[in-house]
Formats: C-alpha cells, structure tokens, sequence
C-alpha cells in the first residue's frame, strides 16, 4: 500500500561530489557521510535512492553499491545518463555510449538491473527515437525495469512521448521557487499519466532559511560551491518572498513548509531530496505530519505570486 513517504527519494547528487560538475569530483559527502545519510533515509521509509552516472564522476553509483552489499537491502534505484564522466570526456545520448554507460552503472551499483533509467538532458545532437530506441532495448534485456527522460520541457517531452509512450516519468526541478513546469509539464504528465519527480525542491537551499538578505552565503553551501544554477534567485523578489513565507510557516520550519506543498500537489509523484547530513531529512518529517490547511496554501500562492 502506497503511504506518503512512499513520494519522496534520496537524491544522491552530493555522494562523491557536487551533481555532475567535473571541477568539483571528489568534494560533496565521503562514504562514510553518505552511509549515514542513507541510514537515516532507509530507517525514515525511503525506498526509492536517485542517482546519475556523473554524480561525483561515478562515484555516488559507486557509493551507493557498496551501502547495499554492506546491508543487504535493496532500495529501487533510479539513474541516468548524459552528462560527461570527467572533464573532456564524452557525453550525450548516442546509443552506443547508452549501452556502454548502462553497463558501467549497473557494475558500479551492484546490482543486475536499474529501476527507473533517465536520459539525464535533451540532447539536440542525437535523434530522440535512436535514444529512446536504446532504452527500450535495454528493458527488453531486463537491464531497466522502465525508463523516461530528466530536464525535458513540455515540448521535448511531448516529442519524448509521442515516439515512446511508454516512457514513465520526467524528473524536473520544481519548487515554489522554479514553478515553470506548472502549466506546462505538469498536465502534460496528468494527461499522459506518467509521474513527475521534483528534484532540488528546496531550491539549492534557498528554501531553508540559510540565505538571508544582507547576509554572505554560508560556507559549503551551494551558493559557494555550485551557485550557477541558483543564481536567479539572487534578487530583492527572492527574498521578499522567503520573507513571506517564512510568516506563513509560523511554527514550521521553512523547509517544512516546501516539502508539505509539494505533498499537497498530488501530479507531483515523487520529491527527490538532497540531504547533506541526515538531520536534514527532519523537514520531510515534518511535512509529512503536518499537512498544509487551505488557507495556508492559499496565503502561499499570494505570496510566490
């Protein structure tokens, strides 16, 4: 029976690095951080753990192998591919590097098959249907369990269904920061009824109260390691809006109060967390005891407005 913790999978970006930036392998969580991070997500019910091939340049797949031979459970498991191994190695979604890369992570990871395989970008290089073409033959070999596609908007995503429509999920970020997969992806995924998996829903951090206005970034946080994809929010709006929401949350913490309205969404299949110590996992709790009124998502629609 499918419980509300069932919507939530450990994201494992910062296994081993900081995402799939080749400039920062090696950095982000040792093994020894990372399996108390995935302790902690395993004894909270968290059943699904995301990967790609490129976190930490291999080594978040790596990582999360040897969890599993040392505790002998088993999580779903989700990767992709696209992104380069180290710098200037090769990337994208030819078949051929499909296959190779497939191979490599199912090695690394321990295990015979992947859960959910996802071409990890569009790529503009390689036909759709030669991509999709090699994850469908993956599945045949048993190799992936299903497949979809990741950073698709809704017009890749319709041609991604329109050639393969038994694609199953699209994983894009979205929070109440990054809200454009609304009006867009969202219905798309209802009409299709395939899921849709909100990475970065915290923003980068932005949705935890770290980033104050006036205030340098704290140190190792991902405006001081990786700010690029975070730095649009780096403006007078942004903050006026963490302000207001922060009044909204009231006794919640602010972190809380994201991850409860995503939960209040039900298009949003599943909401891939980020933790970088597992008392960071404490908000999904919280969200998950304390679901929000109406009125409270009503004051937060006026707010992100």
């Amino acid at each position: 029976m499918t419980t509300p913790v069932d919507r939530f999978a450990l994201g494992c970006g910062n296994f081993g690095g900081v995402g799939s930036a080749p400039e920062l392998f090696g950095q982000g969580l040792s093994p020894d951080e990372a399996f108390a991070v995935m302790d902690a997500a395993w004894e909270l019910g968290i059943r699904v753990f995301d990967t790609a091939d490129a976190y930490g340049g291999g080594r978040s797949e790596r990582t999360i192998g040897r969890w599993i031979a040392s505790r002998g459970v088993r999580p779903a498991v989700t990767t992709k591919t696209f992104n380069p191994m180290d710098a200037g190695a090769d990337h994208g979604l030819a078949p051929g590097r499909v296959q190779r890369q497939l191979d490599a992570s199912l090695e690394r990871l321990g295990v015979d098959r992947v859960d959910l395989y996802l071409a990890h970008a569009y790529d503009p290089d390689v036909p759709l249907a030669d991509t999709l073409g090699a994850f469908a033959a993956a599945r045949e070999q048993g190799l992936v369990a299903a497949y979809g596609v990741s950073n698709f908007d809704a017009d890749q995503l319709a041609e991604a269904l329109g050639k393969a429509p038994e694609i199953r999920a699209v994983q894009n970020s979205y929070s109440l920061l990054e809200r454009a997969d609304r009006d867009t992806v969202l219905p798309l995924c209802a009409t299709w009824k395939i899921g849709f998996q909100a990475f970065s829903p915290l923003g980068g951090g932005w949705l935890t109260g770290k980033y104050r206005r006036g205030e340098p970034f704290p140190a190792g946080s991902r405006m001081t390691q990786r700010p690029e994809p975070y730095a649009g929010y780096r403006n007078d709006r942004t903050f006026g809006i963490l302000e207001k929401l922060e009044q909204i949350a009231g006794r919640r913490t602010l972190a809380g109060l994201a991850l409860a309205w995503l939960l209040a969404d039900d298009r949003v299949s599943t909401i891939v967390l980020g933790p970088g110590l597992p008392g960071h996992l404490a908000p999904a709790r919280e969200a998950l005891a304390h679901p929000l009124s109406q009125d409270e998502l009503a004051a937060i629609e006026e707010a992100v407005a």
